[in-house]
């Protein structure tokens, strides 16, 4: 199968197209010649023809006269000697034959296919069936009156074989040009596609990376021989393979090779078309590995700074988010892909529908969609809910946009401010507890007074009436409720910080068990037992004694009317953490816990759950007062936590409990036990 032409190599295509062209040119030159000689050739023969025919009429003349017939046929006898002569005969007067060169017979049907007109020669294209004949007709005229007819006939058959000839000559010598043509056209073939195979190598280098391979030919000197240059910092000092045009010189980028047309060293190292693409080569290569220098640096720069950006991202502990303008994530640190639980590359693409609870998800979308609409920032506190509090964030939404001002996208930042929440709320306490304190102190001082007047004089009028009068009674009635007034009175000084605490140091366990003993058997009779699981290191704490056991008191006493009458059991326990300075004490019931809509608010003065007259709701919240004023804390835990009653049999073992606990800091290193090391016991 013959290969498609565009599939043959390029220097076969050089070799078809040089014998092609030479064949082209020599084939209708070859056709014009052979038509040119035939055609000379057949005048030619015409020509001769006539002579020979009027000469043949003008020597038979004198024969015909004298009628010597010998002589005319020797006459025509001549002329069939000549190779193309096919005939020649003598006709009289009277178109009889007189004499004739044929052999087997003359040919009747000559007589009449050719005559002279009007006494002049004429010609006639005669066709045999085996070849062309010029027949001649000359009249033979004898003083001036016609006397027969000399014809000859001249072959053309021939006269054409012999033109035929001349044209084989041309197209075997045009043949030969053509075998000649062959062997330089070849070699020129070669040199241009072995040129042209260099380029193509060089591209194939280009194309693998490497800019270094040249495509251009080596020369002699380098430009700075030449120019006798002492530039030594150039690209293109001493050498052969770049010249000075191929640098990367900003001087040569603008016009190239254009703009060296009068340099020395152009001229000197120019070629031709083929070695001005080589070189064009070269100079895309030089331009082509600059610009890929300044890319890579750009990468190398922009990697940096990506690499900068994201470390300032995740190192931050804020939520830092990129969202498009169809509510997409974009990119996200470290921090919020941590508080969404999922990675950073599955939150990229998706939406807070995605990536937040069906009760949440929905809200932050419909407020980015807000921020994009509006372009407009925002700025606003959320709260989720999360397992065991709730959790604060400060979200602030900022549009971004293109420099056309259009929105793109939004920049959207979080804090968690679940700590300044609760600071807060602390701060708001303190401040309730504060002013509450001081009004209260305020009101119990302006009291004290003349309630104090009013117990001294109850208790002189009994002393004047007799002791079982109704009268005395009476007055022991206002003496016992103006006691009772008293300890209000004096539970309010003591909320309100008014007392001072008389601080010594004291063992932690010493008063809860002087606290305890006090209350044992009163709660006995309510069928409630107290446990107790007191750390055996003794640890010695500052502060006042009194004051604690009032606590302690205060804490058993509601855990008593927490039971409410039911029974149950109530564990003390307390523990020393001594790495970290403290000592704290459970206070745990078995009762039914404390509801969360009240957890927040039993520390606040007056507020008690307890029936009219059973309780002033100041007892928690002067215990509060004394703890803070020990630098202690305390806080209520309900329900119990898990495993806190595990040592007790309570009986009731469907009820929550409740659990204070209270802190209390060691002021002292004497109080750790000299130099014991340090252990922290788990409660």
């Amino acid at each position: 199968m013959m290969p498609r032409l565009s599939a043959l190599s390029f220097r076969t295509k050089i070799n078809c197209g040089i014998v092609l062209i030479v064949g082209l040119i020599a084939i209708p030159l070859a056709y014009l010649t052979w038509r040119a000689a035939a055609e000379s050739l057949q005048a030619e023969t015409r020509k001769r023809g006539l002579v020979l025919s009027e000469n043949l009429a003008m020597r038979v003349s004198d024969a015909m006269l004298s009628m010597d017939l010998l002589r005319l046929k020797n006459m025509v006898d001549e002329l069939d000697k000549v190779d193309d002569i096919s005939y020649a005969f003598i006709l009289d007067r009277q178109g009889s034959v007189l004499v004739h060169t044929f052999t087997g017979g003359f040919p009747v049907e000559l007589l009449d296919v050719n005559a002279p007109r009007e006494g002049k020669p004429n010609i006639r294209l005669l066709d045999t069936g085996r070849e062309f004949i010029d027949d001649f007709a000359a009249p033979v005229v004898i003083v001036g009156t016609p006397f027969g007819t000399a014809r000859i006939g001249l072959s053309r058959t021939k006269a054409e074989a012999a033109a035929d000839r001349l044209a084989l000559m041309i197209v075997f010598y045009s043949a030969a040009a053509m075998v000649a043509a062959l062997a330089p056209s070849t070699l020129f073939a070669r040199r241009v596609t072995e040129r042209i195979n260099r380029l193509k190598l060089h591209a194939e280098e280009v194309v693998k990376g490497n800019l270094d391979h040249r495509a251009g030919p080596s020369v002699l000197r380098p430009c700075s021989a030449i120019l006798d240059c002492d530039k030594t910092l150039c690209p293109a000092y001493g050498d052969k393979s770049r010249r000075c045009w191929l640098t990367a010189s900003p001087d040569q980028r603008g016009d190239g090779p254009e703009s060296c047309r009068d340099c020395p060293v152009y001229r000197d190292q120019k070629g031709d078309e083929i070695q001005d693409l080589a070189e064009t080569f070269d100079v895309m290569a030089v331009s082509l590995k600059t610009h890929l220098d300044e890319l890579r640096q750009a990468e190398r720069v922009l990697s940096r700074q990506e690499r900068l950006l994201r470390t300032i991202l995740d190192a931050t502990p804020d939520f830092v988010c990129l969202i498009d303008e169809n509510s997409n994530y974009l990119a996200v640190n470290r921090a919020f892909a941590t508080f969404v639980g999922r990675p950073t590359e599955a939150i990229v693409g998706s939406t807070d529908r995605d990536i937040y609870p069906e009760d949440e998800g929905p809200d932050m979308h419909r407020e980015n969609r807000r921020v994009l609409d509006a372009g407009r920032p925002s700025d606003r506190e959320v709260g989720f809910r999360r397992p065991g509090a709730p959790q604060w964030l400060h979200i602030v939404r900022v549009p971004v946009t293109d420099p056309a001002g259009r929105v793109i996208g939004l920049l959207r930042t979080a804090r968690d401010v679940t700590q300044l929440k609760q600071f807060q709320e602390q701060l708001i306490q303190s401040q309730k507890m504060e002013s509450i304190g001081k009004l209260a102190g305020g009101v119990a001082h302006e009291i004290n007074t003349p309630l104090g007047v009013i117990l001294g004089y109850s208790q002189l009028l009994q002393e004047d009436v007799p002791a079982d009068s109704q009268i005395r009674a009476d007055l022991q009635t206002i003496e016992k409720q103006a006691k009772v007034c008293r300890k209000i009175v004096a539970d309010l000084l003591g909320f309100s910080r008014q007392a001072e605490s008389a601080k010594i140091e004291m063992c932690f366990n010493n008063s809860l068990m002087e606290a305890i003993s006090l209350v044992r058997h009163a709660l006995s009779l309510d069928k409630i037992a107290i446990v107790t699981d007191l750390d055996e290191r003794m640890p010695i704490i500052y502060g006042d004694p009194e004051k604690l056991k009032q606590v302690w008191i205060n804490l058993l006493s509601n855990a008593r009317d927490a039971l409410a009458g039911r029974g149950g059991a109530i564990l003390v326990r307390s523990r020393l953490f001594a790495a970290d300075q403290r000592v704290t004490a459970w206070f745990g019931d078995t009762g039914p816990g404390i509801s969360p809509d009240n957890q927040s608010r039993i520390f606040d003065p007056f507020f008690t759950t307890k029936p009219v007259g059973q309780g002033t709701g100041l007892g928690l919240s002067v215990s509060f007062g004394i703890i803070n004023d020990h630098g202690g804390a305390i806080r209520v835990e309900t329900p119990a936590p898990e495993g806190f009653f595990d040592a007790l049999t309570t009986g009731d073992e469907d009820a929550p409990g409740t659990v204070f606990v209270v802190d209390l800091p060691l002021e002292h290193e004497e109080t750790l036990g000299g130099q014991r090391p340090a252990d922290s016991t788990e409660a």
